[in-house]
């Protein structure tokens, strides 16, 4: 793909060459592996037994291609918060890649705040990357990519290291979503979205039915061809970025990152249906969520997903299980109805007046503001707010929680 504009032809490729992946096999397979810690070599060896049972980095990728990795990387913090993908995860993906002859690597993502450089600097992942030969990118420039076969979005801001990429590897955390639930392989791919543009686009698709369905169009237009979701060590609670981290010890790969997410709501006992983007996923025909149509390897052969739950489960993550409102309430929810959403709100004694949370809101003339003065926290102007919760996403003090 093209900087700038992509040639039709090239976008239709890549689509032709998702779709076939998709369908040739009547399950979607999904490897999930015990790894209990992050020490580099144990990393590197669940990774290496991973795609070895999907096949081998053969079956997705060509070792003339570009190949861009794209860890979750949200915003500077440390490493044991859970926030971002542990750079363990990326520098095993990343060796496991050069021994096999793939030299055209590159790194990045569009951060929530700073540059993925930024992000990663103090994690050791800059200078891992560095060390083996690959490009960490800049995801702030970009251009618009027309998808007119888009079931709700018709184009997307795209970097300019997505549109020159030939494949794509996710690299996703598990953790928790206030709008979506959870956020895992589907979401990630949010951070493809050129800067700023991330922001507008929560203006453009104000509730998690929508929103996500936008999320599976832009799924569908990168086309990943690989998906590694750390779930080491996981985050409940206020996720995104300000939640607790919890072991969960297990790593899941594949090439359906609906079926990921699908898994992952099993091992937290949350139905994967309660996920806007698995329901979504499935009927847009990006992949399967449903039990039946998945095919769940292990280094001990095929087994159930009662079985991954037994052996790997965590009944009490904390998540959002309550069920979801109606069609009806939800076509509602930009009048008075809203007012009986979750919505965001700042944890006085936390708040250190810092204003990241107010420079996060997309709403224009913002939906919470200083209006007593700097030496006190923001309000909310709940008339304006979208209930896309950057603000909590962005917050680096966990001083926003959503109920």
């Amino acid at each position: 793909m093209k900087t700038g504009q992509p040639e039709t032809g090239t976008v239709l490729k890549k689509q032709i060459e998702y779709i076939y992946r998709r369908t040739k096999r009547m399950k979607s397979e999904v490897v999930i592996l015990s790894c209990e810690s992050y020490e580099e070599e144990l990393v590197y060896s669940t990774l290496k037994k991973g795609i070895a049972l999907l096949g081998g980095w053969e079956t997705f990728l060509k070792k003339e291609e570009k190949i861009l990795l794209k860890p979750n990387l949200v915003r500077k913090t440390e490493v044991e918060r859970a926030v971002i993908t542990h750079p363990a995860v990326v520098k095993g993906i990343v060796r496991l890649l050069k021994e096999e002859g793939y030299v055209h690597l590159s790194c990045g993502d569009s951060c929530g705040v700073g540059s993925a450089k930024k992000v990663m600097e103090g994690t050791g992942m800059d200078q891992m990357l560095e060390d083996y030969g690959v490009t960490i990118v800049d995801f702030n420039e970009g251009s618009t990519v027309s998808y007119p076969q888009g079931h709700t979005a018709k184009e997307f801001f795209l970097a300019k290291p997505v549109q020159e990429t030939d494949a794509l590897i996710n690299l996703c955390k598990m953790k928790t979503h206030a709008l979506e639930r959870v956020t895992g392989g589907v979401k990630n791919l949010y951070g493809c979205i050129s800067g700023l543009h991330k922001a507008k686009g929560h203006t453009q698709y104000t509730n998690a039915d929508i929103f996500a369905r936008q999320l599976i169009d832009l799924n569908q237009l990168i086309a990943p061809r690989f998906c590694v979701m750390d779930g080491i060590v996981a985050m409940d609670g206020n996720g995104p970025t300000s939640g607790d981290p919890v072991k969960m010890n297990v790593l899941l790969l594949g090439n359906d990152p609906v079926a990921i997410d699908s898994v992952y709501c099993h091992l937290v006992h949350l139905d994967p249906q309660m996920v806007p983007t698995n329901v979504h996923g499935e009927t847009m025909g990006l992949g399967t969520w449903r039990e039946e149509n998945i095919r769940l390897l292990s280094e001990d052969g095929e087994i159930t997903i009662q079985e991954a739950v037994e052996r790997f489960g965590n009944p009490d993550f904390n998540v959002d299980r309550k069920k979801q409102r109606s069609n009806l309430w939800n076509r509602f929810n930009n009048g008075f109805l809203r007012y009986f959403q979750k919505k965001p709100y700042i944890v006085t004694d936390k708040c250190k007046k810092c204003g990241v949370c107010v420079e996060a809101c997309p709403v224009e003339g913002k939906a919470l503001q200083f209006k007593n003065g700097r030496k006190q926290p923001p309000v909310y102007n709940y008339h304006k707010c979208i209930r896309c919760f950057c603000c909590q996403e962005m917050c680096p003090h966990k001083a926003i929680q959503v109920k």
